[in-house]
This record gives C-alpha cells, sequence and structure tokens, in this order.
C-alpha cells in the first residue's frame, strides 16, 4: 500500500483514537500528508507521534468544523481526501428513548458528513482538482437490533447520502463512498475482550473466526482514498468479516 496516497493532502475525522486513528496511521503509510482532527485533545500526542497533524474540531460544530476543513486546505494549499470517521454509539431502549439522545446522535454522527463532505467538496470543486470522499457509516446501516434504532438510523442515513453524493460531486471528479465496519478491536472492545467468554464470543460472530484491527479498516479506507479503487463511487462497502451476513444466532452445520 505505500505510496498509493503519496503527497495527497487528507483529513481524518475522530482520529485520536479507535478506528480513526488506524485510518490515520495507514494513510500516513501509504504516503499522504494527513491531519486528525478530534474533539478533544487527549488523542493529540497519539496523533502527533504518528507524524500527522492535529486540529481540535468538534464535527458537531458545523461552522467550526467547515473552516478547520478551510484551514486545512489553505495550509496544504491542496485538499485530496476526507474521511468522516467521528460519531458516537449510544442505544436505549426503543419505549425508553430520549428525543434528545436521537438529536445528538443525529448532529454527531449524520450532520456531520454532510457538512464535512459538502465543505471539502466545494474547496475541491473550487481547485478544479479530483477527490474522495470516505464516509464511515456501520454493518448497522444493513443489519442492527433492538435499541439501536437511532444509531442504526443516522448509518443508514450516511450510506443513502453516499449514494446521493456521488451522483452529485461525480461530475467533478469526486469519489464518494461508504465504508461500514463491524466488531472492531477498539481500545473499548479490548478491554472487553479481557473476559475469554466475550472474546469467545466476539470470534464466534465473524466468519473468519477473527475480529478486524483498526489498522484492517485503515486499509480499506485508504483502498477507497487510492485510484485502485477509481471503478468505485456511490459503493456501501461491507468491512465486518460476513457479521452482518449470517442470519439470525444460527447455529453451524457439517463442522
Amino acid at each position: 500500500m505505500s505510496g498509493v496516497l503519496q503527497d495527497r493532502v487528507v483529513i481524518v475525522t475522530g482520529a485520536g483514537a479507535g478506528i480513526g486513528l488506524g485510518i490515520l496511521r495507514q494513510a500516513l503509510a501509504a504516503g499522504a500528508r494527513v491531519t486528525g482532527f478530534d474533539v478533544s485533545t487527549e488523542g493529540r500526542s497519539r496523533i502527533e507521534a504518528e507524524g500527522a497533524g492535529f486540529a481540535q474540531v468538534d464535527v458537531a460544530d458545523p461552522e467550526g468544523f467547515a473552516e478547520a476543513i478551510r484551514s486545512v486546505h489553505a495550509q496544504q494549499g491542496r485538499l485530496d481526501g476526507l474521511v468522516n470517521n467521528a460519531g458516537v454509539t449510544e442505544t436505549a431502549p426503543f419505549l425508553k428513548l430520549d428525543l434528545a439522545l436521537a438529536e445528538r446522535l443525529w448532529r454527531i454522527n449524520q450532520r456531520s458528513v454532510l457538512v464535512g463532505c459538502q465543505a471539502a467538496a466545494r474547496l475541491m470543486v473550487a481547485d478544479g482538482r479530483a477527490g474522495a470522499l470516505v464516509n464511515i457509516a456501520s454493518n448497522h446501516a444493513r443489519a442492527t437490533d433492538a435499541g439501536f434504532e437511532s444509531y442504526a438510523a443516522t448509518k443508514g442515513a450516511i450510506a443513502a447520502m453516499t449514494r446521493a453524493m456521488a451522483w452529485s460531486l461525480g461530475p467533478h471528479g469526486i469519489r464518494v463512498n461508504s465504508l461500514c465496519p463491524g466488531l472492531t478491536m477498539t481500545e473499548k472492545v479490548r478491554e472487553l475482550a479481557a473476559d475469554p467468554a466475550l472474546a469467545q464470543a466476539f470470534r464466534d460472530w465473524h466468519a473468519t473466526g477473527e475480529v478486524s484491527s483498526v489498522d484492517d479498516i485503515g486499509a480499506a479506507a485508504v483502498y477507497l482514498l487510492g485510484d485502485g479503487s477509481a471503478a468505485l463511487t456511490g459503493a456501501e462497502i461491507v468491512a465486518d468479516r460476513a457479521m452482518s451476513a449470517r442470519l439470525g444466532a444460527g447455529v453451524r452445520v457439517n463442522d
């Protein structure tokens, strides 16, 4: 993957930990000049230790988010890619779902993707530059569970918006794809996996018997940013090791 993003300018949101940090690391390894956005300064040392720039950005603040994107463009002189990764996972029993929670998820997970893509695309179009936008959705966009109503709605909306944006921005040479991870070995999941029973359950949820690392998802995002995925726009790439392809709890036969 080395060099596939050589000297391209890429922004990754929610880059201070988890999947975002994995994407940032893989984009750097591919030769990109990367700036990581995060709402907290706690991830600054991790981002800068990887060799990327850092900006404290709250993606739920539309004006601040758009201005941060413009700032990177002004500093770097160009913008080639944006990965909208920032988001939160929160659940609630449906009959007790608070609208404040639903609106929080909408602002952070869904509206931020619209704002980020629009701000980045405006710069690319003004420059006459082709680019790639990658929106991190989730396998919950297609297969979900009780209590995930608001979260799944935001992730399904990301996939739907991505399809529309592909047609809006395609004439300008800008590709837009959504990447849908499943369970990923983030810091939080690693803590949970310290319980042997949970660790085995996590493995059993996947066809390969393995849980994807944040770098696995990062590599998939780099592929969507690079020229090797030129045929893909408006696509919904499910990167969950077939977790969401299985019907129900299921019982394996003929093992």
